[in-house]
């Protein structure tokens, strides 16, 4: 992956309870993705969350998805105050609001959009919603992390369609394998990122957090309530591993920061 030097900031890289994040603000990334969106080189944006990090910290085989992206983006409230006690600064940058700010700003009329979508009915209702944009998309089969063929048929059809944008919008990690396998074709072009469920928020389909919530590190249980069924033993088994792992890193932050 291949971006036009002269236009990229320098932006700092930490890692934090074993995954790397970029120190970057919103607004920033905002405008780096509107100054280098007519860059043709392909590169993508993943936006790991609590369900990531600890994901990742039991099949460390992942991690190349996440240490390969474009940018890697802080998106958990919970994860961004845990850093503060390093202490450390991880901006918060979510997929849903990154994307939706990406349509109303940074996306033009004729682009040509590629979707690795969830349903066809979000497929039909962003093309209702965008109807100037060139939207093709592609409805993998359930599993697809575990069907090679299948996900090489999301490979290439974001490859073939040579678009300005890419959005996977399949769940992790599935998303951030398709993401990191579109970098090893020489073929492929556009900003890719791996949004979970942003396009099921912009058409309503499913309804996000009250900003107070979002603010205060409260949307997981906005979402737990929406979805308990297949939610609940994600958070459950979630909580315990996320604070091991702070546990043993907030001290090594304290003790590396007395070092000097």
């Amino acid at each position: 992956m291949t971006v036009t030097p002269s236009i990229m900031p320098a932006i700092e890289r930490r890692h934090f309870l074993g995954v790397p994040f970029d120190r970057i603000a919103f607004d920033d990334v905002i405008r780096l993705i509107g100054d280098t969106r007519d860059d043709p080189a392909y590169r993508y944006i993943v936006t790991p969350n609590v369900d990531h990090i600890v994901r990742l910290a039991q099949h460390p085989e992942l991690l190349p998805y996440y240490e390969n992206a474009w940018l890697t983006l802080c998106d958990s409230k919970p994860v961004s105050m845990l850093a503060k006690a390093v202490p450390l600064t991880l901006p918060r940058v979510t997929g849903a609001d990154l994307t939706a700010c990406l349509f109303g700003l940074v996306i033009r009329d004729g682009d040509h959009i590629t979707m690795i979508a969830p349903s066809q009915n979000v497929i039909d209702q962003m093309r209702a919603r965008f109807p100037r944009l060139n939207i093709r998309a592609h409805v993998p089969p359930y599993g697809v992390l575990n069907n090679p063929a299948e996900l090489q048929r999301c490979v290439d059809f974001a490859v073939q369609e040579r678009a300005d944008f890419i959005f996977v919008a399949i769940g992790s990690p599935q998303s951030e394998k398709i993401a990191y396998e579109i970098s090893k074709d020489p073929e492929a072009t556009g900003i890719c990122l791996c949004i979970g469920a942003a396009l099921e928020f912009m058409t309503g389909m499913k309804k996000r957090a009250p900003r107070w919530m979002s603010r205060t590190g409260l949307e997981w249980l906005h979402r737990l309530g929406s979805d308990p069924g297949r939610l609940w033993r994600r958070y459950l088994f979630s909580v315990l591993p996320l604070l091991g792992l702070a546990v043993r890193e907030i001290p090594r932050g304290w003790w590396a920061r007395l070092r000097g």
